[in-house]
This record gives structure tokens, sequence and C-alpha cells, in this order.
């Protein structure tokens, strides 16, 4: 059995994704849950995991910057697939007391009453509160809001309590989870927030054949090389290589200093490629491939709660 590091507690939006993206996959997987992103890398890096998933970036919030830096700088594992998945974030707690029976819960619906109106304090993490700020400010406009590591650690706190009037936002994997019910579905303001996530580790899965794949490098440019840039990104577009991401972030070894991080639409087994990184490399530019690897786009027709 293969072991897959995740983001934890279960439930957690990276924890959903990839039950969803290994559901179809040859073979059986264990997903282990780690607390903080840095025990993830390391859960693959020391061998207790064989790939770990790491959410890279997302439509609504950009890159995410502290999971682009470990990739560069605390680890040499390389990226193995990528696939993007929505974040649907849902409202989950439990119904007041009463809301259960039928006829009563039917009235109250009929009266205008939503079965959330009881909310007084609602967890989870910063992004995902500020992913959900119309619904909160329309519905739940006095609501207390307090922060906690994940949205499933979120759910489970609510879940552990007694209070109905504490509620959380999460993933439906997390309200199944932990015994509770989603209050309001699908509150995320922007319904294209969908998140990229790359799998890292030293051996490739077994996956299904993409048609799409892309290769991530990191370009460090000479420091007396004025335009060297330019010259970088020529190499690409008089080839026609498509680049889907460009993205300066700081060496952290000298102020002003950047790498420069890169994703272009081609295998590194293109011979186009291959001759476009030996340019770069002419021009005295360091280049580390990060990963050459298949890319799944999601399929929302075919989305379903992962168990």
């Amino acid at each position: 059995m293969k072991r897959i590091a995740v983001l934890g507690p279960y439930g957690t939006v990276t924890d959903e994704s990839a039950r969803y993206f290994f559901r179809d996959a040859g073979g059986e997987y264990e997903f282990i849950p780690y607390k903080q992103i840095a025990e993830v890398f390391r859960a693959t890096a020391n061998g207790e995991t064989d790939w770990s998933v790491i959410p890279i970036e997302n439509a609504i919030d950009g890159s995410v910057s502290l999971h682009m830096d470990y990739l560069i700088h605390e680890n040499q594992l390389p990226i193995q697939a990528e696939w993007v998945y929505p974040s649907i974030q849902n409202l989950i707690g439990r119904r007041p007391s009463g809301w259960q029976e039928e006829n009563s819960s039917q009235a109250a619906e009929d009266n205008g009453e939503k079965p959330y109106d009881h909310v007084r304090k609602v967890i989870s993490i910063p992004v995902a509160i500020a992913q959900c700020r119309k619904f909160l400010g329309a519905e739940l406009p006095e609501v207390e809001l307090e922060h906690v590591a994940s949205t499933a650690e979120g759910v489970r706190l609510v879940s552990a309590g007694a209070d109905e009037a504490v509620a959380a936002i999460g993933t439906q994997l997390a309200a199944k989870l932990y015994g509770l019910e989603v209050l309001a579905p699908n509150i995320t303001d922007h319904q294209n927030n969908y998140t990229r996530f790359v799998l890292v580790g030293e051996q490739r899965p077994e996956l299904a054949e993409s048609e799409l794949h892309k290769t991530t490098i990191i370009v460090t440019l000479p420091e007396d090389f004025p335009g060297a840039l330019h010259q970088v990104l020529a190499t690409f577009a008089w080839r026609r290589i498509n680049m889907t991401k460009i993205e300066s972030r700081p060496t952290k070894l000298k102020l002003g200093t950047y790498y420069f991080y890169i994703d272009v639409e081609e295998s590194l087994d293109s011979v186009l490629l291959q001759a476009a990184l030996a340019e770069i490399e002419a021009l005295r530019c360091q280049v580390r491939v990060m990963g050459s690897y298949p890319t799944y786009p999601y399929e929302f027709s075919q989305h379903e709660v992962v168990r």
C-alpha cells in the first residue's frame, strides 16, 4: 500500500482533493494527515510516505508562497503530477434543537427561517473566511470569527463541542467525518475558486494517461547581464513554447536577488524544450528542473463527495 502525506487533519481540501484524484488510480493508497506543511514535505523526504500533496496555487488568492519556498529551498523532491480541484467551502455545524423534525423544519423554512440563523461564532482558517465574506456579511453579519490551523480542525472543534451556536467553514468530507450537517452549501464568494495541487516524491505513480504535460524550472539570472530575463523569455517565445506561470521568489542569499519560477506546457522529452533550456544555460543562467509531469484538469461533471 502506498502512503500519501496530506495537510491534516482528515477532511481538509487537500485531503478531499487527494482522495478524489486517486479514486481511480491503480493500487491501494493510505492518506496520512500532518498538522504543518513542513511535516508533509518531511514525511516524504524521510521515507515515511511515498508522496506529498502540496497546494501550490489558488485561483482567488494566487500562489501559496510558503509552499513554493519549501519546494525551492527545503527539499529536492521532484514534482510527479498536477491536478486542479475546486475549493468548495460550506457552513458546517448543528441545526437548532427541534429543526430536525420534518414538520418543524418545513414550517421554519416557510417562515423565512434558515438552519444557520442561530450561529453566533464561525471557526476556520483566515483564507477560507476571506473567501466567504459575502455570505458571512449578508447572512451572518454579527458573527464572531475564530481562526484555526485548518478548515478540518475547525470542523473537528465544532464536533467536539456542544454549543449549537458555533459552526465552521469546511468541506463536505469534513462534515461527514465528524458527524455534522451542512447548514449552507457552497458559500464561497467566487464559483471559480479552484486550487492547483502538485504531487512530490521520487517515484512516478500509476496514473491515467494525460494529454497535457508541464515542466517546472527555476532560473537564476547572472547579476552582470542586463536584459537577461528578456533573453530567457525569448527562448520560449520564438519556439512557441507556452509559459503558464512565471513568478519571482527571493533567493534568501542576498537582498534584491531572485529566482524565477517558470511553468511551461511542454514535456522535458520535447526537443524544443531541451533546446530552450540549453540556450538559457548558454546565457550563463542557472537552471534547475523541478519536475516534468502530467497535469489533470478538473471535470466538474464527475464531481462527487469523497467518503
